[in-house]
C-alpha cells in the first residue's frame, strides 16, 4: 500500500504492548491528530479511502500480522466507511475469526446521527466517536475495548 507508513514504536522499557493501528482518514489534519494521540501505543499506518482500507486489512491478515484497531472515518472517497466495515467483517468471517477476536473498529466521524450510529454498531464497529476527536474520549473507548490500560 503506497500511502501506508509506519510510525515510531513504543520503547520496550515502557512495558506497553505495541498495537498495530490503521487510521483511515482522507483529511490530513485529522490523520495527524489521531496519529499524534495513538503513536505512543503502537505503529500507525494510514489509508485514505475505504477500498485501500479493505486491501490493507486483508494484506495484514495474509501476512499474519493483523491490525488490532482501525480508526475508521465514514465519509471517504471510493468506498465509504460503512461499506469498508462490512467488507472487513466479511473477510474475518471467511478467515474464521470470531467477533471477539477480530479487529476493534472505532468509527471516527463528523456524523452525529442516531440512525448512523446504530447502523455502524450493527455492522460491527466497537466504538463510535464524533469529531472533533478528543484524546480523553478516544483513550476511554480504547480502555473499554481492552486495547490499553
Amino acid at each position: 500500500m503506497e500511502v501506508a507508513r509506519e510510525n515510531m514504536s513504543v520503547p520496550e522499557s515502557e512495558g506497553k504492548s505495541k498495537l498495530k493501528i490503521l487510521i483511515v482518514e482522507d483529511d490530513f489534519a485529522s490523520f495527524k491528530l489521531l496519529e499524534e494521540y495513538l503513536c505512543e501505543y503502537g505503529d500507525c499506518s494510514v489509508a485514505v479511502n475505504g477500498a485501500e482500507t479493505v486491501e490493507a486489512f486483508k494484506e495484514a491478515l495474509d501476512e499474519g500480522q493483523p491490525y488490532d484497531v482501525i480508526c475508521l472515518d465514514i465519509m471517504l472517497p471510493e468506498m465509504n466507511g460503512h461499506l469498508a466495515l462490512e467488507e472487513i467483517c466479511k473477510i474475518e468471517r471467511e478467515y474464521g475469526i470470531s467477533d471477539s477476536d477480530g479487529v476493534k473498529v472505532i468509527m471516527t466521524t463528523a456524523i452525529d446521527d442516531s440512525e448512523d450510529i446504530i447502523k455502524a454498531f450493527k455492522e460491527g464497529c466497537k466504538a463510535y466517536i464524533v469529531k472533533p476527536i478528543i484524546n480523553e474520549k478516544l483513550f476511554a473507548e480504547m480502555r473499554k475495548l481492552g486495547l490499553i490500560k
